[in-house]
């Protein structure tokens, strides 16, 4: 199962964070193979909460939706696939760091994302994945430092 893990320190406090990542309508703000991404339902936003979207990962799309499964703010949220061709699981764990908060994201995946490419393409799509992750998360801190919440 391919496992992607990395870390980004944002200059701005856990809670302010926590509540931006736990809104479904801004994965697309900052996950550049998200095309798109909303909530579904109301009420506040805890486990059992979902969300969906439709990513473009190495040239095909994929629609999805996650079902929260924690939610412990502003420390912990995981969500995990519960519809489309893709079986993942996205725990964001924050901890205060640096006068700010360090975000790590960890994706846990299905062998080669749910059989459509294959295990041997398992180590590619790992390493692909690790460099978007990267770039999403200091997207993630660029765009926080631009927008500071009212």
């Amino acid at each position: 199962m391919p496992v992607v893990e990395e870390s980004v320190v944002i200059a701005r406090p856990p809670q302010e964070v926590f509540d931006f990542l736990s809104n479904f309508d801004n994965v697309a703000v900052y996950d550049s193979s998200v095309t798109s991404s909303e909530r579904v339902g109301e009420g506040p936003v805890g486990v059992g909460t979902h969300g969906r979207g439709t990513s473009k990962v190495m040239g095909r799309h994929f629609d999805w939706t996650v079902e929260v499964k924690e939610f412990d703010p502003p420390r912990r949220m995981v969500s995990k696939s519960v519809e489309g061709k893709l079986d993942f699981t996205v725990t964001f764990t924050l901890e205060p760091a640096d006068g700010g908060t360090r975000v790590t994201q960890r994706i846990d995946a299905a062998s080669g994302l749910g059989g459509i490419f294959g295990k041997l393409a398992d180590p590619l799509v790992e390493r692909a994945q690790g460099r978007t992750v990267r770039a999403n998360l200091e997207t993630l801190a660029e765009w926080m430092a631009e927008h500071p919440q009212p």
